[in-house]
């Protein structure tokens, strides 16, 4: 190991133990995780944590140290790895030709449920019809559907209960 200028702290003696015990740390952590490239990627992230933080008191048996700061940062690793994996590949297993536009057949389909919604509301008394539309179509607030038909908010709430279950009913029977 070469000498730092005079100006650079002095090395740390956890660091240089890490130094000293490369090769054993990447061993036990390849043993530990079997996986070579992460085991020299981790002494590497644990490396550069010590140097990044002088702070760190020296330890009675720094190879033991230096194994636990290695294994709980692969821990954290194979952690984060799972995570990014619980959901981004399960993302790529979606169809590749899904298309927002709905085919022949769904679009008859629609066009099928809207005429009986269109039946179901036209069949519906007068003042009933126009609490829906407002409400649902026109999406207006039930207070200001009241206001405008000069009726009251539980004339409006009754209104807008049974025209739904006029729909329920017509869904049901389809």
């Amino acid at each position: 190991m070469s000498q730092l200028p005079s100006s650079h702290p002095p090395v740390l003696p956890l660091v240089s133990s890490l130094v000293r015990h490369y090769e054993e740390l990447v061993d036990y952590l390849r043993r530990r995780f079997r996986s070579p490239g992460l085991a020299r990627e981790v002494v590497h992230e644990v490396c550069v944590r010590l140097l990044e933080r002088p702070a760190v008191p020296d330890a009675r048996q720094p190879i033991a140290l230096l194994r636990r700061i290695a294994h709980d940062a692969a821990v954290d690793r194979c952690r984060a790895e799972d995570l990014r994996r619980h959901w981004v590949e399960p993302r790529a297993e979606l169809p590749e030709g899904a298309c927002p536009c709905p085919g022949p057949e769904q679009q008859a389909q629609g066009q099928q449920a809207l005429e009986r919604l269109s039946v179901t509301i036209a069949r519906m008394p007068c003042r009933r019809q126009q609490v829906f539309i407002l409400h649902k179509i026109h999406e207006l607030p039930q207070a200001e559907v009241a206001q405008r038909m000069g009726i009251g908010l539980k004339a409006v709430e009754r209104h807008l209960r049974l025209a739904m279950a006029d729909c329920h009913q017509q869904a049901a029977r389809s």
